[in-house]
């Protein structure tokens, strides 16, 4: 399983989802451009010291991520009908989310082997992009049972 961000626009989410990833063992992909500068002292403050702990593959563009991971796309997105509760997640899947301030483009949106959302009530628009990536990739993991085993003495990280 791998968390896949086309073009993010904010280094605090991107920060907080490589953090997600690097925790989890989880693989993240950036689909470039990015909407700031890969040093910004932003993304290093959300991804604190677990930047060098993650797996973290940047793509010039679209066409390379393409080429780079062939296998299913399931795109997070609020124009989706299947609720993310409601799919039968894969261990080999990707979960794509778009850009914070514009989602993906059509073809993109195309491209995707599936499309799920996280239902909201009626008159919201969206959540926060790594609220959406933690929601969606702790049900997909437990759907294939892919959380990291504990430590042997116990759990030794805990949430904070």
């Amino acid at each position: 399983m791998r968390i896949a961000l086309y073009e993010p626009d904010i280094p605090q989410n991107v920060g907080t989802i490589i953090r997600l990833g690097a925790g989890l063992g989880i693989p993240v992909d950036l689909v470039e451009p990015l909407g700031f500068v890969w040093s910004d002292a932003r993304l290093r403050r959300a991804g604190m010291d677990y930047l060098a702990l993650a797996e973290v593959h940047r793509h010039a563009s679209w066409a390379a991520f393409r080429r780079a991971r062939p296998g299913r796309l399931v795109l997070l997105t609020r124009h989706a009908a299947t609720p993310y509760t409601g799919f039968a997640f894969a261990a080999g899947d990707t979960l794509l989310l778009g850009r914070e301030s514009a989602g993906v483009p059509p073809v993109v949106h195309a491209a995707a082997d599936a499309r799920v959302t996280v239902p909201l009530r009626p008159g919201l628009r969206s959540l926060n992009v790594a609220v959406v990536a933690a929601m969606v990739l702790g049900e997909a993991l437990r759907q294939v049972n892919g959380f990291p085993p504990p430590a042997p003495d116990g759990p030794e990280g805990t949430m904070t």
